[in-house]
């Protein structure tokens, strides 16, 4: 059975936000929309239905016109499964001592590391990506180095891979938390495969927005693996949860967009320790003064 996506491109916030809303209001209805910041410095917002009928095209270039987006453009989708392929194209990735990998690998493991598994329908945030990457290199390179922080927080954490990283590593419970109520769910089923129950605390939460996160403050280190915008409107309570020469590990900085970022962070007392580029990505490792 065929299934379609639409998608399309809109200048600002506030219309992509409306259009996502109004998407769902169509007729054939979507089995699912997004609506995603993209992530090259354009300003651009990306709107997204997935469809398990034909979508009503004219329908869909008045809400385009409705809400100052471009054209949508409307692909019919091969029947693939998924799954299977992610797990066919994802191999284990090494950074440092962890070792992430699915399932169907399991037999690849190798006995002198800290091994992190992620399945193939959990495979955002598995470490494949430059950002998780990047941040999962710039965590053994401080445990190497002989940081021990006791109090972890994973700050829009995906998978919850940084903070399962973490509590692997150390004598810690690190908080996990994410806007997307989804993500928290999936954060916490991840723990639970990886043996972890208990050891890593999931919460939905926006920034540092939650009584735990706030209570367990302040943070010897905190993982951010999101977006530069975020992360800039988060330096300043950063700083205000960090502890005395406390670490931040960030991610989801393209690599133009690195020294804005470096800038923000700088005002609110912070040094950059490391930067490491994988790709197009660059991740920032900093310290409080």
């Amino acid at each position: 059975m065929p299934t379609y996506t639409a998608l399309t491109l809109v200048p600002d916030e506030m219309n992509a936000k409306a259009l996502g809303e109004a998407m769902e209001r169509l007729d054939p209805e979507p089995a699912g929309v997004g609506v995603f910041e993209m992530e090259d410095g354009s300003g651009l917002w990306e709107i997204g239905g997935y469809f398990t009928e034909a979508p009503d095209e004219a329908g869909l270039a008045l809400l385009a016109a409705t809400f100052s987006a471009r054209p949508f453009t409307v692909s019919e989708l091969p029947e693939i499964d998924w799954v299977d392929k992610v797990r066919r194209e994802l191999a284990p990735v090494e950074a440092g001592r962890f070792f992430l990998y699915g399932s169907h690998d399991a037999d690849k493991v190798p006995a002198d590391c800290v091994p992190l598994l992620v399945d193939a329908a959990m495979a955002f945030g598995t470490g494949h990506h430059g950002t998780t990457k990047g941040c999962l290199v710039a965590f053994d390179r401080l445990l190497t180095a002989g940081v021990a922080p006791t109090t972890v927080a994973d700050i829009g954490c995906g998978t919850a891979v940084l903070a399962m990283a973490a509590a692997s590593a150390l004598p810690v419970v690190p908080i996990a938390s994410d806007i997307d109520e989804v993500a928290v769910d999936v954060a916490e089923a991840n723990v639970a495969l990886n043996g972890l129950a208990g050891r890593v605390i999931c919460l939905e939460a926006t920034g540092f927005d939650h009584p735990r996160i706030e209570g367990a403050a302040p943070y010897d280190l905190i993982f951010a693996n999101i977006l530069k915008g975020p992360l800039i409107d988060l330096a300043p309570a950063m700083a205000s949860h960090s502890s005395a020469g406390g670490h931040v590990i960030l991610s989801g900085i393209l690599n133009p967009q690195a020294e804005e970022v470096v800038s923000a962070y700088r005002q609110n007392g912070y040094d950059v320790v490391e930067t490491d580029v994988i790709g197009d990505w660059t991740t920032l490792t900093m310290r409080l003064a």
